[in-house]
């Protein structure tokens, strides 16, 4: 079960503080976790120490691949696990682009961050090591997409090239920061960007140039062969290459599962104007690929602003938008002008803010003003639903922190509720603000009890959707299907397979694909290894204090209809109980 390239097997280590590097040899770890998440989780466990501060010295970022990076289309997502700031617990981010191939093409499997700086830095990996460079410039710069060009232009590298930073929102320690990497990817949610910012780290930059040994070569090509025909033939890849997930703005909205206006309704009369399919007619500038896929399901729109001062001349200016952002960014904020949600989204991005989570944040103080649970003396601006002008100055308070009520804002949405009120509608499932989804019990239960806290955890939206017109499950069947569900995802997230791809890169083609790259699992052992590793984020989860019993269930989301009708607060608590015992969680 070795895989031949045992450059695979290297993990670099990097401390900030002393300012040094080592690279050891992990094979006990990739032979028994694969790569990616299973073993991420494991070196976070030993690096970083129990109740760790997030925002101290002592929390640990992890960037992990595994063996069927940058070998077969679609596998490249970089893996990053760390303590979330926002969650206080267990944080798992993933983010596409090129950083899973420059990582590999450098000869690591996985870098681990430690300690902090005493100046801002950027570190540059290549195959030679690491390289700290004084980053005091770069620090104190609005925009990660400017500090992405700049450290482009001032450094060299050869190969595939990766530039992973943060923005503002970054270093002012905003707990759902982001890390931005080649423009228009992320690691979006938990607040990576913040623990980059509490360690005086700017960037990280990775260039590689190896080449690859495979075992079997003939064997390769064909399977390579086989999935690529595979994906380019898909309905579901073709749907992701047109549209992108932005073509769920309708879908959704049909069956009145689009979360709208902090969801005091699941359904949004502005949809149209802000769908996929009308964004795609009159805004959709260009289609862009993460390295190694031919899906191209990135969607960037194509937004014309005129300069102030010079009439009939424009700036274009191209913004990454997909469902999650409009959702959060549109339907939730009562927003339907298409240019006004893009100028909020791209606002979003040059500050280097989780989208998700900020929408939600929006969403509960313009709900918190109207119900004067809060005043403007808080917000210092005017929000009201569908202002996107409004938003804009609030993303930049945000930020900014000119008050007490936006230093708890960039808190999280949980602190801040609890502080001013408002919690029965403050829509986070284990700290962090819901996705988009409001179809069903699966959904909600899903968020609850994914080691994240995300709707790609475990797919609960995608089954309350395909359970529409059939009997419910009882709570235990449905645990059972979520539980099955999120251990064959960590599989994915091991080997890193993108989850757009996961009905393609099924148990037996995930077999043969590993063969001629020198693996013999069956489809039950790779099972098997996926239950183990959700067992082990959990055991990670509750070193570091999570407790079921301590989920806070939303009222909100029982007193919004969804595709199901309502959902049953005791149906949730059957389901987080059975869970909690199927998997041995202590309270």
């Amino acid at each position: 079960m070795t895989c031949i390239d045992k450059s695979l097997y290297k993990v670099l280590y990097v401390d900030l503080t002393s300012k040094r590097f080592w690279i050891e040899d992990r094979s006990d770890l990739f032979e028994k976790y694969l790569g990616g998440v299973g073993v991420a989780v494991k070196l976070l466990e030993e690096e970083m120490p129990k109740g760790a501060d997030p925002l101290g010295p002592d929390n640990v970022i992890v960037f992990a691949i595994g063996p069927l990076t940058a070998m077969y289309p679609m596998a490249s997502k970089t893996i990053a696990v760390f303590k979330s700031p926002l969650t206080g617990n267990f944080g798992e981010s993933h983010a596409g682009g090129r950083s899973a191939v420059a990582i590999r093409n450098a000869g690591y499997g996985a870098i681990v961050i430690k300690g902090a700086s005493d100046i801002p830095v950027y570190l540059v990996i290549d195959n030679g090591g690491v390289k700290f460079r004084d980053a005091r410039a770069l620090w104190g710069m609005r925009s990660a997409i400017t500090v992405g060009r700049i450290i482009r232009e001032a450094e060299g590298g050869a190969g595939v090239r990766t530039i992973m930073r943060i923005g503002a929102a970054g270093e002012k320690l905003v707990r759902y920061a982001s890390v931005m990497t080649e423009t228009y990817r992320h690691f979006g949610r938990l607040g990576l960007g913040a623990v980059f910012g509490s360690k005086k780290l700017k960037a990280v930059m990775v260039a590689g140039k190896r080449t690859i040994p495979v075992k079997d070569k003939q064997a390769y090509r064909s399977v390579y062969d086989e999935i690529f025909k595979t994906a380019v033939e898909s309905p579901a890849m073709k749907k992701y290459h047109d549209l992108g997930t932005a073509v769920n703005v309708l879908s959704l909205n049909k069956i009145k599962g689009l979360p709208t206006r902090n969801l005091k309704s699941a359904e949004f009369e502005g949809a149209d104007a802000i769908s996929g399919e009308h964004l795609a007619e009159a805004r959709l500038g260009r289609r862009i690929a993460c390295a190694h896929c031919p899906v191209a399901c990135i969607h960037l729109a194509a937004l014309r602003e005129p300069y102030e001062t010079e009439p009939y001349f424009y700036k274009t200016v191209f913004v990454s938008y997909d469902y999650e952002l409009i959702y959060a960014l549109g339907s939730m904020l009562g927003i339907r002008d298409p240019d006004g949600l893009l100028k909020l989204i791209d606002t979003v991005e040059v500050y280097g803010l989780d989208a998700m989570s900020t929408g939600v944040i929006l969403a509960w103080m313009t709900e918190a003003l109207e119900g004067k649970i809060i005043s403007e003396k808080e917000t210092i601006t005017k929000l009201k639903w569908g202002d996107y002008q409004e938003y804009i100055k609030a993303v930049e308070y945000i930020v900014q922190q000119p008050n007490d009520f936006y230093k708890a804002a960039a808190i999280g949405l949980d602190y801040l509720a609890e502080k001013y009120g408002g919690i029965d509608f403050a829509l986070s499932h284990g700290g962090n603000p819901m996705p988009g989804y409001h179809t069903g019990p699966a959904a909600h239960i899903g968020y609850l009890i994914g080691a994240r806290h995300s709707h790609l955890d475990n797919a609960g939206y995608s089954l309350d959707q395909k359970l529409l017109g059939k009997t419910y499950p009882t709570p235990e069947e449905l645990i059972d299907k979520l539980v099955d569900e999120e251990s064959w995802r960590q599989i994915l997230s091991s080997l890193v397979v993108c989850f757009f791809a996961r009905g393609i890169y099924k148990p037996e083609v995930v077999a043969k694909a590993l063969q001629p790259l020198g693996y013999t699992y069956t489809a039950d052992d790779l099972k098997n290894i996926g239950f183990e590793i959700y067992k082990e984020k959990y055991r990670l989860k509750v070193r570091e204090g999570f407790k079921v019993s301590k989920l806070r269930i939303p009222r909100r989301i029982l007193k919004t209809p969804t595709p199901h009708g309502y959902i049953k607060e005791e149906y949730i608590v059957k389901a987080l109980n059975y869970f909690k015992k199927k998997m041995g969680i202590p309270e």
